[in-house]
């Protein structure tokens, strides 16, 4: 049976497991935070060994880091893993050896403009050896012989990325994915995964579900093109819709970064709804958010997602950003900062929009290759000349839609927009009809044939 997600002490109970945790893209911190979470999601798992080529990269052998300190010459531990994961830059190569200040301060990394704050440092793809601490720390320790350790090596492992699929009455498929590779950040690291392990309980609830939906926790970047390596094509032939969740917490409005097709059916409703032009009786839709287009150059796995061989309809949504707030990428982003109220908040949002995508009715041309031969189907004047022209239910669409005329250009535009990825919401506005008009030429399409729901 699996845990539940559904009161603030759980969530924090997670969280707690979760944060001291040693974590990178493999090794023993990123599988036991995957277990942890199978707790509350029954994530299958996908194995990608070291070397093996995935895309245009190769999977990286697994860093094993047992200890990692920096003594002084009493032997007073000036830095300690055990104290914060973040005191050694991720992957870095063993070292056993004495130093002075000087030659010290060459293997250590800071942020000088926030000086109480430990950097996250990684270099997973370049050898490297090296410490973080805070600046503060580094300008108080005084000329002595530092001995510095760090107990670590590089295995052949496997890359794991965790996958569930709760099925849906559709083949169509929504993905929500995120990653589970950093130590030690809460609005950065954890939120993300945590969000997508309570979206799935909330989900798995629901009585009726319309679409399938498809859980994915991968190691940022190198996870992410792993899973496309041997799932992209199975993806590009399903998927509807799709979410990368991370840095949910704090109080800003949900950012919504669209795909990188810019209309896909996610990007569509999230901008109807920021125009204030959807009116849904569903809770807990935001009433502001903060749209942005598509940039490769930033963000997380929806630039994986998004790569213009597989052109996923693929969003990213976060709250507070990445890279603009103070605590990003340091030991000053905790529980605090994100707040698992916030989480709550965010997962009510998403679950909302999720709801209102599920309600939104997508239709596609039975006949998309040329025009549909509409007088086949009785919707076409049988004769056309300079003045009026006639169909044989001329009588009764002339009723229906005040002229055949517009009734025709109607139906050809409709037919044109039909493949799946314009709601119903959305053709409405683009065909300029009233909710009447718009119900009338549906029923009319699927009496004849001409469409089929989209599913």
């Amino acid at each position: 049976m699996q845990n539940t997600l559904d009161h603030v002490e759980n969530i924090e109970n997670l969280f707690d497991r979760l944060f001291p945790i040693m974590r990178s893209i493999l090794g023993e911190g990123y599988r036991s935070s995957l277990d942890i979470l199978k707790e509350y999601v029954p994530f299958s798992y996908n194995y990608y060994p070291s070397g093996k080529k995935v895309l245009n990269w190769e999977v990286p052998k697994e860093w094993v880091i047992n200890k990692a300190y920096i003594e002084n010459s009493k032997g007073q531990r000036v830095i300690d893993i055990k104290d914060s994961t973040l005191h050694v830059v991720n992957y870095s190569l063993p070292v056993n050896d004495y130093f002075s200040l000087a030659e010290l301060k060459d293997h250590i990394y800071t942020i000088p403009s926030i000086k109480e704050a430990i950097p996250y440092t990684i270099s997973y793809y370049k050898p490297r050896c090296g410490f973080c601490m805070s600046q503060d720390q580094l300008d108080s320790l005084p000329e002595d012989t530092y001995h510095a350790v760090i107990d670590s090596s590089f295995v052949d492992g496997n890359l794991v990325v965790g996958e569930c699929v709760l099925k849906g009455h559709s083949k169509k498929e929504i993905l929500i994915s995120s990653y589970l590779c950093h130590p030690s950040m809460a609005n950065n690291e954890l939120s993300g995964p945590i969000v997508l392990a309570m979206l799935y309980n909330r989900i798995k609830s629901w009585k009726d579900r319309k679409y399938t939906y498809r859980f994915v926790i991968t190691p940022e970047t190198i996870g992410s093109i792993s899973y496309l390596s041997d799932h992209g094509e199975e993806l590009k032939k399903n998927l509807h819709a799709g979410f990368v969740l991370t840095c949910l917490g704090g109080k800003n409005p949900l950012r919504i970064k669209l795909s990188r097709r810019g209309n896909a059916p996610f990007d569509n409703l999230v901008k109807e709804i920021d125009k204030g032009e959807l009116v849904s009786s569903i809770k807990n839709l935001p009433e502001k958010m903060r749209i942005e287009p598509f940039d490769a150059s930033s963000g997380s796995d929806e630039r994986q997602y998004c790569s213009p061989g597989f052109n996923l309809p693929v969003s990213q949504v976060a709250r507070l950003v990445y890279g603009e707030y103070r605590e990003y990428h340091n030991s000053l982003d905790t529980k605090d900062v994100m707040g698992i109220e916030n989480l709550i908040t965010s997962c009510d949002q998403l679950e909302a929009l999720l709801k209102l995508e599920e309600e939104q009715l997508y239709y596609v041309n039975r006949y998309p290759y040329g025009e549909v031969k509409l007088g086949n189907y009785d919707l076409y004047p049988s004769l056309n000349t300079n003045g009026d022209r006639e169909s044989d239910s001329a009588a009764s669409l002339k009723q229906q839609m005040n002229s055949i005329d517009h009734f025709v250009a109607k139906v050809m535009n409709y037919l044109n927009l039909a493949d799946g990825s314009v709601s119903l919401e959305e053709m409405k506005k683009k065909l300029h009809c009233g909710q009447e008009e718009i119900k009338i030429i549906t029923n009319i399409l699927l009496t004849k044939g001409l469409i089929e729901e989209d599913l």
